[in-house]
């Protein structure tokens, strides 16, 4: 599967402004704006596919740059695990960066084969209980991840099929099913926009402070 860079990117903007609609509804208007919350539960897929697409590229495994992912996305967690928790209100589930880590922890430990494959289920097991989405949205990340390798559709299929779960268990909606059109027509089209590499893992933390900050201005704590 090839896409565009400036697609991928076009993708991830889009999975940034439905995060931010989200958290912004959630913690600072208490649900208010009931339109947000279907169509921002595509933000994740959107995240994860984007993601299993960079994964998927050649040499990302054996290069050693999924472990460099994976090292920016634990040191951002632990970041965002201060605002993450005084706006959650709890510890657990982690935040959205350590699913990812998981995510990637467990399809960096599969394409080693061998004994490191049951090190990867362990990731799977261990890591999807205590992260934001468990291991629905962590599977959803590994189907995506096998679909970018090689877009069949029986693989189109489970990837689907784990959007499906993840609506099912933790949604409470599928509006997250959007992503079929999305998965493809993204192929087709051109869109001119530079790869912003490190962008979202310092946004991320970040628009947590403001919205932190924000609640501490308007006396919500």
């Amino acid at each position: 599967m090839l896409l565009a860079d400036g697609t991928a990117e076009a993708l991830k903007w889009l999975a940034l402004v439905l995060m931010v609609l989200d958290h912004v509804n959630k913690y600072l208007y208490h649900d208010a704006l009931p339109w947000v919350f279907p169509i921002a539960r595509l933000s994740f897929p959107l995240f994860g596919f984007v993601l299993a697409y960079n994964l998927a590229r050649p040499e990302t495994i054996s290069n050693g740059a999924a472990i460099r992912v994976m090292k920016r996305l634990a040191m951002f967690a632990l970041v965002a695990a201060i605002p993450h928790i005084i706006l959650d209100g709890r510890i657990f589930p982690l935040n959205i960066l350590a699913t990812l880590v998981v995510a990637t922890g467990t399809v960096y430990l599969f394409e080693q084969g061998g004994l490191k494959r049951w090190h990867g289920i362990l990731v799977f097991m261990a890591g999807g209980c205590i992260v934001e989405g468990n291991w629905f949205a962590v599977a959803v990340c590994m189907t995506a991840y096998r679909y970018c390798q090689s877009p069949t559709v029986l693989l189109l299929s489970s990837f689907m099929a784990s959007i499906a779960v993840l609506g099912l268990f933790i949604n409470a909606n599928q509006c997250a099913l959007a992503m079929l059109p999305i998965v493809l027509i993204a192929p087709h089209v051109r869109i001119s926009l530079k790869r912003q590499r490190h962008l979202f893992y310092w946004f991320y933390p970040a628009h947590l402070a403001v919205i932190v900050l924000a609640r501490t201005a308007i006396g919500l704590y």
